[in-house]
């Protein structure tokens, strides 16, 4: 199966990797692990800006979280060359703004995960995952995922 294929069969375009926000690097490679930084939600360029159990629910913060999916991907391409070299996708954690009293943290990374499984195939996108409640993320962004991925 060509990762590439599959993209374009879900008309899906990857994103030039972003510019880190503050003092860090969006990905580091170490032996045959890429360790991605945490990309947070985009919708329309910008930070998908809200609030799980206040003023986004769980179907809009799965879409944000798809959406940083395929940013992540972006930057395993820019990291790699090509994403057919990836071997597993090994571990998601997922920070979801969200209010004390919402439970469905780990509904809205499946927005992530579903899509990373059905990009990378089962036994590649199968994958470890903690997906955390918190009280804000960077520029008030909804969703922030980051991603270890091993490579062959």
């Amino acid at each position: 199966m060509n990762v590439y294929d599959t993209l374009k069969s879900l008309n899906i375009e990857l994103p030039p990797v972003a510019v880190p926000a503050a003092a860090y690097v969006p990905f580091v490679q170490t032996g045959n692990l890429v360790f991605l930084s945490g990309h947070v939600a985009k919708k329309d360029g910008k930070a998908w800006v809200g609030q799980l159990g206040k003023n986004i629910d769980t179907p809009e913060g799965q879409q944000a979280a798809r959406a940083v999916a395929i940013d992540l991907m972006g930057t395993l391409h820019a990291a790699l060359g090509d994403l057919n070299r990836i071997k597993r996708i090994v571990k998601v954690m997922s920070l979801v703004n969200s209010t004390g009293d919402f439970t469905e943290q780990h509904l809205v990374t499946n927005g992530c995960s579903e899509l990373l499984g059905q990009v990378f195939g089962p036994q590649v996108g199968a994958h470890a995952r903690s997906a955390f409640g918190v009280a804000q993320i960077p520029m008030g962004a909804c969703v922030e995922i980051e991603l270890i991925a091993e490579i062959g």
